[in-house]
């Protein structure tokens, strides 16, 4: 028997997380790791106590035909990433992994070319993170260095691809 990689192991849990989220649209989970433990989970949901997109049966962004990754600011949800370091002490999430797996609710299908907000890149950074790891199918995932983020900061602008 092949052992799963630690990576896939941790993408995987990612993935279950998700199944919590309330979006409509898409759903993600996150999970914040540090030397072999995980320091907290996140998935994608309205603020505690208001009501959620699944709750309402109505995605705003939906009925007015809003593109992937942009006016953020008509979504119900707080992102999985944000949840997850929102559940986590700073001195634990720094040089932390955080890995993240999206799925699209109509077809089930993993997100493709899935990546963090502007928003929620810059909490990443603040939060300490050292790196994401993002699934982009089953076996297949890519790491995301946030230094990039930080030594790049020109390329944060306008990518908006959650």
């Amino acid at each position: 028997m092949k052992r799963k990689d630690k990576r896939n192991y941790y993408l995987d849990i990612a993935e279950t997380v998700l199944v919590r989220g309330t979006c409509l649209r898409r759903n993600y989970g996150s999970i914040i790791v540090k030397n072999d433990e995980i320091i907290s989970t996140g998935y994608t949901g309205a603020p505690r106590g208001r009501k959620n997109c699944c709750d309402l049966d109505e995605c705003l962004r939906v009925k007015m035909n809003v593109p992937r990754g942009t006016q953020y600011e008509l979504c119900r949800s707080v992102h999985s990433e944000a949840n997850a370091i929102i559940s986590a002490s700073r001195k634990d999430m720094i040089g932390a992994d955080l890995y993240l797996v999206g799925k699209d609710m109509q077809t089930g299908m993993l997100v493709e070319n899935a990546n963090s907000c502007t928003m929620c890149k810059r909490m990443i950074i603040n939060a300490g993170i050292a790196n994401v790891i993002v699934r982009n199918s089953e076996e297949d995932y890519r790491i995301i260095q946030v230094q990039e983020w930080i030594d790049n900061d020109d390329s944060i602008k306008g990518e908006t691809i959650y």
